[in-house]
């Protein structure tokens, strides 16, 4: 038989750090391969593909690929007429959102191979899905200049089983059909017992044993495993699922049923408020009608399928947000300990603070689950945080985070595609809103997830908040083995940890907040400070901003002129909660903008957007890339820091306001 080769006779794309060597080759210049050339790291998807540009499903997103790119330099149409068929980049490809229209981009406009030095997760996965080939091996480069053919055998070399399969064959569509129809099969999963990690364990006892008849169950995975398994949640909201419905009537015919509804759920979220920020030049290219018809598609599938829409809710005749920002609800209402639940959303990982093994996913991912209900998952390293002692007063999980991402681990993208395990005595002492914290930002380092075992404190919230019996918590919760084997551990002593921020552009970019002055030059002045997201929209991010903005009013204090502050709850559950304990009151007197539940600015899509490349933000949200929300430089901290920065009208610890 003879090998399949790609024959790429395209133009080879180098995004290089130096703007006016990039701009050369969008001008029609080629070069060779220069291994000293500095390339840009960290391009994330939403550099690939911006939130507006998102607003498409189709081909249309060929036109706008690249467009976010920092700098600025790669207009509408540039990748799809430059003839380009090899995008070469830094480390970390496609880190941040789990948006399937970055690499759909690419592959429209005529991409064939991306090569990074490293590759991101769900980026990497999209790919495979689509059909995009992805490499790390830059000596491929002087080969394809020379003309040569390259076997695809070389580029799916290093992958495991399944993920070869599916590239191979062109894509997760085409093997499914053969995979469903049981003419190819996943090599069987042959690990002996061993003692395993907390998602481990959770893998192994939903693999898809065999697809036919559904069994499920093996005895014991390891790292580099390939397999698939059984969800038990599935769910998308507005932004993805009509992606996913289109490429699932076409992958599957138009009549396709969606298996098992009751365990879909759709969530119309992340645009709720896009109209109060839509630049006009957007409305002028028609946007404004392009991102509405996310809804109604989303809509007519949720009908057709019988699927749960958790929609917005409507208050005296007005629009009052959306019910939940989809990672709050299903905490509040959905996943369980021990559970599988797979997202079109890369922050999915933040219910594994219920003990769950919670992942995002791409949309040709989550059109096959519809159909199959289950993911392929390649069993990944865990990395153990061992967390110890108290936090110190003004210092809460978002800091924690913030010093573990600034790791050297991270840093030097070894924590790519692992799930971080935290446990320990320290975890154990965190409410299950701090506990989301950690887990929500896993995926900021590229990991794959983060997972906490499940407690008491668990079982007590879902049987408070959904009033379930305590012992059927307990007989899922799933625990790690106590010999299991880690990647790497690590002991954090929670009483060393500082209030910490983010300089802009990655979230990696931790520094103590006692040092931010001497790094940049002085005071960090703000115009905006925004508490809210799925990250910082929490309960108890409710108490942190309340705790600081009623010392102030005690104070005499209000916001600070110049300076917007802006609070958004992530859920109709968590805004009830502050109206119901006089937060909203205290809110509103010190000169705060509230905003009800909805993604928003987190995602350039709701107030507290910049306008400006000039504007400073200093944000509880989890992410800060280039162009997340909006041109401004954003600043990442914790809802403390948020609120007494709001005051001071620069970045501040809260001892500004509540002296330690």
């Amino acid at each position: 038989m003879t090998e399949r080769t790609l024959r790429l006779s395209g133009r080879i794309l180098y995004l290089t750090e130096d703007p006016e060597l990039l701009s050369r080759q969008l001008a029609g210049e080629n070069l060779s391969y220069d291994p000293a050339r500095s390339l840009v790291d960290n391009i994330s998807t939403d550099e690939i593909t911006p939130g507006w540009v998102c607003y498409y499903f189709d081909e249309t997103l060929a036109r706008f690929c690249l467009v976010g790119l920092r700098g600025g330099r790669i207009e509408k149409d540039a990748i799809k007429n430059g003839g380009f068929s090899v995008i070469v980049s830094g480390r970390s490809k496609g880190c941040g959102s789990s948006r399937e229209t970055a690499p759909y981009s690419e592959l429209t406009a005529g991409v064939k191979l991306v090569i990074a030095r490293s590759i991101e997760k769900i980026y990497g996965q999209n790919c495979q899905n689509i059909g995009l080939y992805t490499s790390c091996d830059f000596s491929l480069l002087e080969r394809i200049e020379r003309g040569e053919e390259i076997p695809i055998s070389e580029l799916s070399a290093g992958l495991d089983a399944i993920s070869r399969q599916i590239v191979e064959e062109g894509g997760l569509f085409a093997y499914n059909q053969k995979r469903m129809a049981g003419e190819i099969s996943p090599p069987a999963v042959g690990t002996a017992p061993r003692p395993m990690t907390l998602c481990e364990k959770i893998i192994a006892a939903h693999a898809v044993v065999d697809a036919q008849s559904g069994q499920l169950g093996t005895a014991a995975v390891r790292p580099g495993d390939a397999l698939f398994v059984r969800t038990d949640v599935r769910f998308s909201h507005e932004y993805v699922t009509p992606m996913a419905d289109s490429l699932f009537r076409a992958g599957f015919g138009p009549e396709a049923r969606v298996t098992e509804p009751e365990s879909v759920f759709a969530f119309r979220d992340h645009l709720t408020f896009l109209d109060l920020v839509m630049p006009e030049a957007h409305r002028k290219m028609g946007l404004k009608e392009q991102a509405a018809s996310l809804k109604t598609v989303q809509e007519r599938f949720t009908e057709r399928q019988g699927v749960r829409l958790y929609g917005e809710v409507e208050r005296d005749g007005r629009t009052v947000g959306s019910e939940a920002i989809c990672h709050n609800l299903v905490i509040e209402q959905l996943a369980l300990p021990g559970q599988i639940v797979a997202g079109t959303d890369s922050h999915t990982c933040m219910a594994g603070a219920l003990g769950c093994f919670a992942f995002g996913v791409g949309s040709t991912d989550m059109a096959n689950a519809w159909f199959t209900r289950d993911v392929r998952v390649k069993v990944p390293e865990s990395v153990r945080f061992v967390l110890r002692g108290e936090l110190r007063p003004g210092v809460c999980a978002k800091d924690v985070m913030l010093h573990i991402l600034s790791m050297e681990h991270f840093k030097s993208g070894r924590g790519i595609g692992q799930v971080l395990e935290f446990a320990g005595p320290g975890v154990a002492g965190l409410s299950l809103d701090e506990r989301s914290t950690l887990t929500n930002m896993a995926v900021e380092a590229g990991s794959f997830t983060g997972i906490i075992e499940a407690d008491e404190r668990v079982v007590d919230y879902l049987v408070q908040v959904r009033g379930l019996a305590p012992e059927a918590i307990r007989s899922r919760i799933v625990r790690a083995d106590p010999d299991a084997d880690y990647a790497d551990s690590y002991e954090i002593e929670l009483g060393s940890v500082v209030p910490m921020v983010a300089t802009p552009g990655d979230p990696r970019n931790g520094v103590p907040l006692a040092q931010l002055e001497q790094q940049c030059g002085g005071d960090v002045a703000i115009q905006i400070a925004y508490g809210g997201s799925c990250t910082g929209g929490k309960k108890a991010d409710m108490d942190m901003y309340a705790a600081v903005l009623s010392r102030a009013l005690e104070r005499g204090q209000r916001v600070a002129d110049g300076v917007q502050l802006y609070i958004q709850f992530g859920s109709q559950h968590i805004r009830s909660y502050a109206q119901e304990r006089g937060y909203i009151d205290v809110f509103e007197r010190v000169g705060a903008t509230l905003v009800d539940p909805s993604c928003g600015a987190c995602i350039r899509a709701g107030p507290g957007v910049s306008q400006s490349a000039s504007e400073v933000t200093v944000s509880a949200i989890n992410r800060n890339f280039p162009g997340r929300s909006g041109p401004g430089q954003v600043y990442l901290a914790s809802p403390l820091v948020v609120a007494a920065s709001a005051i001071a009208g620069k970045i501040v610890g809260p001892d500004f306001v509540v002296p330690s």
